[in-house]
């Protein structure tokens, strides 16, 4: 889980974050906070899916389950079973 954890910390600090000083942390809204939209959430859900090789579903795969890093994580967890 720390490593999933630690994947999706550096990937969104990358693509999204690269430009802003703000210090992200695994409980940073991420989507309310307005650092990902919607265009970038769905990038992220295709990362997590190639890089797992897993499928999220579309209704999983909600802002509220995106909006940090830790509930990527669980999310991401849950269907590595």
């Amino acid at each position: 889980m720390e490593e999933i954890r630690e994947v999706v910390l550096e990937y969104v600090k990358n693509e999204y974050m690269e430009d802003q000083d703000e210090e992200l942390t695994y409980d940073t809204a991420l989507i309310s906070g307005g650092f990902v939209d919607s265009f970038s959430m769905v990038s992220l859900k295709r990362f997590l899916e190639t890089r797992y090789k897993i499928s999220l579903p579309d209704n999983r795969a909600t802002p509220e389950a995106f909006d940090t890093v830790n509930k990527i994580t669980a999310l991401v967890q849950e269907f590595l079973g």
